[in-house]
């Protein structure tokens, strides 16, 4: 976007590599320690904050001489300036991370790539938002071949994904694969999402967001020696899989303070954090290798 704005927008993709666990604390549910999502949908996703602190750690660890340390607090701002906010609030605007793209087992083939008409007009949506060109539409005649029990894919036949079976129908969906290429930072990404790649209804779909991911069970020991479980040291931890592909949208505006550094000068700085390692840990359980994530940006 020009300069005359003073906006510059960026669309990030996250492809988790190995398990996320971004959590909302415990609940009183069959799941201890559930995943974040989204109220009104039930779709898993990583909200902003949590996106925003993982971005600021890694801001510290890449910014780390005194005459780079002053980007992060242009970046993120800074919490200690009482009554400052507007003066002192960071320059860069984060979204939630959103589903794009949902890993679903296969009872009859490699696992599949699932999204839903919803999730891809509303990816649409936030394009337009940030100014930028998806250059594919979800059109009526789309949509209709899309039932309960028919999907489209780049390829037909017959689909069980989880308990539900599917009569597929061929479609090119060229020009969606086209655009989540550029999200997924795989070498292999348009191949896999030619075979991969289903779009299935929006009520299916909600459906598989809910009880399609991953819960594993974990326990705490008394001690080293009894090799027994504390009592109450059983728990059920949710968690997003691996190759799970999500989206946040980013904007980078010029400095709020007097004579504050330009907008493109916050997305160059924003852009160096992954300039030698496009890779950010979101979630909890880090030093399990949880929460990897390769990063595009668009």
């Amino acid at each position: 976007m020009s300069e005359t704005t003073q906006n510059n927008t960026l669309l990030m993709g996250l492809l988790t590599e190995t398990s996320l666990h971004a959590g909302v604390g415990q609940a009183i549910d069959v799941v201890d320690l559930p995943i974040q999502r989204e109220a009104h949908t039930g779709y898993p996703c990583v909200f902003g904050s949590a996106v925003k602190g993982a971005l600021r750690t890694l801001a510290v660890e890449t910014f780390k001489t005194d005459n780079e340390k002053g980007k992060i607090k242009t970046l993120f701002g800074d919490e200690g300036s009482e009554g400052k906010g507007s003066e002192y609030a960071g320059a860069l605007l984060i979204t939630d991370a959103r589903l794009l793209l949902l890993p679903v087992r296969s009872l009859t083939s490699h696992f599949k790539w699932v999204t839903c008409p919803a999730i891809l007009k509303r990816l649409l949506a936030d394009c337009a938002r940030l100014g930028l060109d998806a250059q594919f539409t979800i059109d009526d005649k789309l949509q209709n071949k899309i039932t309960n029990e028919h999907a489209i894919s780049n390829n037909g036949g017959i689909l069980f994904l989880e308990e539900f079976r599917f009569d597929v129908e061929e479609h090119d969906l060229s020009s969606i694969i086209e655009f989540i290429v550029k999200l997924m930072g795989r070498d292999d990404a348009e191949n896999a999402l030619k075979n991969q790649l289903v779009i299935v209804n929006d009520d299916i779909f909600s459906q598989l967001s809910r009880y399609a991911t991953p819960v594993n069970a974990h326990i705490k020991m008394k001690d080293d020696s009894s090799k027994t479980v504390q009592d109450g040291g059983l728990w059920y931890e949710e968690t997003l899989p691996p190759d799970t592909l999500l989206y946040v949208g980013v904007v980078a505006q010029r400095e709020r303070k007097a004579q504050g550094v330009s907008a493109d000068q916050i997305q160059a700085s924003f852009n160096e954090l992954f300039k030698t390692r496009r890779y950010l840990q979101l979630g909890g359980n880090e030093t399990l290798g949880m929460g990897w994530c390769k990063v595009m940006l668009l």
